[in-house]
């Protein structure tokens, strides 16, 4: 009987493609018992519990603090939310939920004896989240809403963004204009200006400083850059 030979071409011995894993989130155990748990695993998301030290939810690289509008405003007062806004400065992405827009005010447009708040301290500080901490906020109508912006967050793919994304249908002569915006000081009116006396990059960069220095002054010292070693 002859030996049977292992057909490598075929189709039946191709590779099965690989099954796409299902997006993933880790979850705080301190977040176990919320309702926003529950709808995510409706969702088809894959969650995991373990004790986060910073962030209430870690989507891929996002640390994201969940806070109900009343949570919001009572670790605002008992200054806990800075504590844990300092925390997350150690992910570089980083977000802030505010949930239950919809079910409660953030703030009223008056001063509220009972909250014992100005609505300008709220305002105030959620100006430091942005500015301060530079932590984008998100509000969400309730938890099933704050639990489908995660789920979009994490099914979202990431993909490398250009340098220049917003110069990407430049015609010629806005990409020259571009190179020599590339050089400290020297904007659009500068670089036009000596686009239209020189013609070519090649001519701006082979010209001497004296003639540079007739067309746009002192600025023409940052092309002595060309001459420099690395």
């Amino acid at each position: 009987m002859p030996p049977k030979f292992f057909n490598i071409f075929s189709s039946s011995n191709s590779r099965k493609p690989k099954e796409k894993s299902k997006p993933k989130i880790i979850i705080d155990i301190r977040e176990k018992n919320s309702l926003v748990v529950s709808v995510l695993i409706n969702l088809g998301i894959e969650t995991e519990f373990k004790m986060l030290k910073v962030g209430d939810y870690l989507v891929n690289d996002v640390a994201v603090e969940r806070k109900t509008v009343s949570d919001f405003i009572s670790s605002m007062i008992n200054k806990r939310l800075s504590h844990q806004l300092e925390e997350l400065q150690q992910y570089k992405k980083r977000l802030l939920m505010i949930e239950g827009i919809d079910e409660q005010e953030l703030y009223n447009s008056e001063f509220d004896e009972k909250a014992g708040i100005h609505p300008n301290a709220i305002r105030g500080f959620l100006l430091s989240i942005l500015l301060k901490y530079d932590v984008p906020i998100i509000y969400t109508k309730n938890h099933e809403d704050t639990a489908k912006f995660l789920s979009v967050l994490a099914k979202k793919t990431e993909k490398e963004s250009s340098l220049n994304v917003t110069k990407r249908n430049l015609n010629k002569k806005e990409r020259m204009q571009f190179i020599l915006e590339s050089f400290h000081g020297i904007g659009p009116k500068t670089a036009k200006k000596l686009l239209k006396k020189f013609k070519t990059i090649k001519n701006i960069l082979n010209a001497s400083m004296e003639d540079l220095e007739k067309e746009i002054g002192k600025k023409a010292l940052v092309f002595k850059i060309v001459d420099e070693k690395y």
